[in-house]
């Protein structure tokens, strides 16, 4: 059975969802779309960047499940953010998507004018056209700086997370506005040494269950919302069948004590910033 988290503003988001980053738009991200909602996902996460906005939407008119049962998600790129220019761009992606309202929309990075796109933000909310708002990889002193001349206080930050390096701090730094972590690389990028710990075999064979469906089990019992990409239907559906069985707190305290503090994306926010700053998605 698919859980939820309750955001901070009151709005409940389905826990496990399906992220088509790099995934083709057309055929491939509609039908990736479709296989997952058919399994029982109701959260799809996709970006402006990730150019397949048309292909999600697609996906969940023809669908044939009501429209307040499943959950999207999308990004503003930094070269749409600032006021007026923001509200512009939210008009033109939920022309893309081809739907009335956008559940959850993100600041992708924490580069640009990212105040200005979130007072813009704040008013799509108040018009009704974005349900929740939240943000993208913000983990330096940038997160506090938008967090604190928020009016709407960030529902998610989505960022690297998962056994190998769990956000202590991070969460730490979010409690006092009620903010969610997201992860992507939740199963830390498909790394072996990762995926085949002994204690992840161990617990495998216990539950009869993969490593990675105890991996991503951790995830829904530590709270953390997750979206794991495949666009394999077969990966999709064992992915989702994490919700038969629990891990024990003793277990959850020994995935705990795998934390080392590596991460796999080791870009400096000056690198970041330097490679990300010639690229513009196209409408």
């Amino acid at each position: 059975m698919q859980t939820y988290v309750t955001l901070n503003d009151g709005n409940k988001i389905p826990q496990f969802g399906l992220g088509v980053y790099m995934v083709p738009e057309g055929a491939a991200a509609r039908e990736a779309c479709l296989s997952a909602l058919k399994t029982g996902v109701r959260h799809i996460d996709t970006a402006h960047a990730y150019q397949n906005e048309r292909s999600v939407g697609e996906a969940v008119r023809e669908s044939g499940i009501p429209r307040e049962e499943i959950w999207t998600t999308s990004k503003l790129w930094p070269s749409e953010y600032g006021e007026g220019k923001t509200a512009e761009a939210i008009d033109k992606m939920l022309g893309r998507s081809g739907t009335e309202y956008i559940d959850l929309l993100l600041l992708h990075q924490q580069f640009g004018d990212y105040i200005g796109a979130w007072r813009d933000m704040e008013k799509a909310v108040s018009g009704g056209k974005i349900k929740s708002i939240g943000i993208s990889n913000f983990e330096s002193e940038r997160l506090e700086e938008i967090c604190e001349a928020a009016m709407i206080k960030p529902s998610v930050l989505q960022v690297e997370c998962h056994p190998y390096y769990q956000q202590a701090a991070l969460k730490k730094r979010l409690a006092g506005y009620g903010t969610k972590i997201e992860a992507w690389y939740p199963l830390g990028h498909g790394d072996a040494g990762l995926i085949e710990e002994l204690l992840f075999t161990d617990l495998a064979k216990k539950y009869g269950k993969s490593n990675v469906q105890i991996i991503l089990r951790w995830h829904i019992q530590e709270g953390t919302i997750v979206f794991p990409k495949t666009t394999n239907p077969e990966h999709l559906k064992a992915n989702f069948d994490i919700f038969d069985f629990e891990l024990s707190d003793g277990e959850m305290k020994k995935i705990r004590s795998l934390d080392r503090g590596i991460r796999f994306f080791n870009m400096t926010l000056e690198e970041q910033e330097r490679m990300l700053g010639g690229f513009k998605p196209a409408d």
